[in-house]
């Protein structure tokens, strides 16, 4: 395994991740006011920024641990297709086990959790394609 390209694709993914978050909220502003809904749900935005390390630090571990599985399936060909393959599987894994669960145990609307369910599934398929596109195994002699 290729650790320095592994802490780069790693670092990419995140900077991706958030990238595209901070887009998908100034281009989506419907997304926000329709979280506005449930304030007894999310907490006010002075809060969130107070814990938003944590939440920072958590995505970069789950984007490495992404990055660690990629690197252990890759075998070789478009790193690109690979990534946004594998992007595409935790998209839905994301959605299944974080958005519609939360759908279920949380007092949102389904608006909310479909809005929520594009975003994510759309910013994991880039994840996955900016970590193909970083990660190169070390090469065999």
């Amino acid at each position: 395994m290729n650790y320095s390209r592994l802490a780069l694709a790693a670092l990419g993914g995140t900077v991706a991740y958030f990238a595209f978050g901070s887009l998908v909220f100034w281009l989506v502003p419907a997304l926000i006011n329709e979280a506005h809904k449930y304030p007894a749900v999310f907490r006010p935005k002075e809060k969130m920024m107070s814990v938003m390390p944590i939440g920072m630090a958590a995505t970069l571990i789950a984007i490495l641990v992404v990055a660690i599985i990629f690197a252990m399936i890759h075998q070789g060909g478009s790193g690109t297709t690979q990534g946004a393959r594998l992007g595409v599987l935790i998209g839905i894994f994301v959605v299944c086990a974080f958005v519609l669960h939360n759908y279920v145990n949380l007092n949102i609307g389904l608006k909310l959790a479909l809005g929520q369910a594009v975003a994510y599934f759309v910013q994991w398929t880039i994840v996955g394609i900016v970590i193909g596109l970083i990660y190169k195994p070390l090469a065999t002699p």
